[in-house]
């Protein structure tokens, strides 16, 4: 039998077969070529005599799975010179180990066996807990604080311990930096964050730190940040939260009996302001009122003194001018106002020797006798 009438080591074409098949089918193909098996008969165990069947082609088995390695090796680097960035993440390319660039969200292009590539998720918000940890998420969150009083434990500025657990959000700002500038970026979080936050409170009061979250969380968050961008962590701050500020559990009861005596002083304080607010403007008042009746008396009578004297002295300059005649008008004027108003008069004139005549100045009297005397 002929080497030409023989089948080739990968077989007759077929229909199209399952991968699996195509590979189980290779593999058979390479063990008969090195076997060399054919469909003629097998030959002699003893090598007493010449083999029965044609003997295989080592060179040419050589060539043709050197063929399907380098077939399949291209593949390869066809298909890894292409990689997808998903939505969110940020492509850092590395050519031989160096930084190269940045590729966006997409398809996107790599020099095979030169280029490598990194993909870094810069959406996802990531969270680092301080004095607890979160053991079951959800609406009704499962937290185990035992074991982490040495995170939340601190000194106040007037000496006293005080527990504090907070939070910090952030997120990747700048892809190269997070790889290349810091080891551990989440571990370097934690430690700055420790850091910002105890020198905070450190410069604090207990009662400033117990009553002023939002100022602490303000000033903790732009501390950490600075002391990030100068490490060049590119990590970005979103925010810090004390979630729980409170003495530690062996001096809350005096903590609780000190905010009661705090809590009683405001009250009575209060009421005592209250009183204060209610009587003292009263009293303002009333002094106001008696001042002004005072203003006003004093120049009702200086106006009512000085108009009499106006009054006199214009009597007196007529006066001098015909004293008779002024004398007589200002004796009946007087007479007109004082007369109505007696009841009985009296008329003494001891030369007098008739009946006095009766003139009643009254006008809404009824005559009565007249007393002479």
């Amino acid at each position: 039998m002929s080497f030409d009438d023989q089948q080739p080591p990968w077989g007759k074409k077929k229909g199209s077969s399952s991968p699996e098949d195509l590979i189980a089918a290779l593999l058979k193909k390479i063990k008969e070529s090195f076997e060399g098996g054919g469909k003629g008969g097998g030959g002699g165990r003893d090598g007493d005599g010449p083999s029965g069947g044609t003997p295989p082609n080592i060179g040419a088995s050589i060539m043709k799975i050197a063929a399907i390695v380098a077939v399949i090796f291209l593949i390869q680097i066809i298909y890894s010179s292409f990689y997808t960035i998903e939505p969110g993440e940020k492509g850092v390319v590395l050519r031989f180990g160096q930084f190269s660039k940045l590729t966006s969200s997409g398809l996107n292009f790599k020099v095979p066996l030169i280029d490598e590539v990194v993909k870094v998720d810069v959406e996802t918000v990531r969270k680092q807990e301080f004095g607890f940890r979160t053991r079951i998420p959800g609406q009704q969150s499962v937290f185990a604080k035992q074991g982490y009083g040495v995170e939340s434990l601190m000194l106040t500025g007037d000496k006293n311990v005080i527990d504090v657990e907070w939070i910090v959000q952030y997120k990747i700002q700048d892809p190269f930096s997070f790889i290349f500038r810091v080891r551990n970026v989440d571990q370097a979080v934690r430690d700055v964050s420790e850091v910002a936050i105890r020198r905070v409170v450190g410069n604090q009061d207990f009662d400033y730190v117990l009553s002023n979250r939002e100022i602490l969380e303000a000033a903790t968050a732009r501390e950490l940040q600075d002391s990030l961008n100068k490490y060049e962590s590119g990590v970005k701050i979103l925010a810090v939260k004390l979630q729980d500020v409170n003495p530690p559990d062996p001096v809350k009861p005096a903590f609780n009996e000190v905010n009661e005596a705090d809590q009683d002083m405001k009250r009575l304080v209060n009421e005592a302001e209250q009183t204060y607010n209610r009587v003292i403007p009263k009293a303002r008042g009333g002094a106001k009122k008696l001042l002004e009746e005072a203003h006003g008396y004093a120049v009702e009578r200086t106006n009512l003194a000085e108009g009499e004297t106006s009054r006199f002295l214009s009597v007196l300059e007529e006066y001098k001018k015909a004293e008779d005649v002024t004398r007589q008008r200002m004796y009946l004027e007087t007479m007109q106002k004082v007369l109505p108003t007696v009841d009985e008069i009296y008329v003494i004139d001891k030369e007098q020797q008739s009946i006095l005549p009766f003139l009643d100045l009254s006008g809404s009297r009824q005559s009565g006798a007249t007393k002479l005397k």
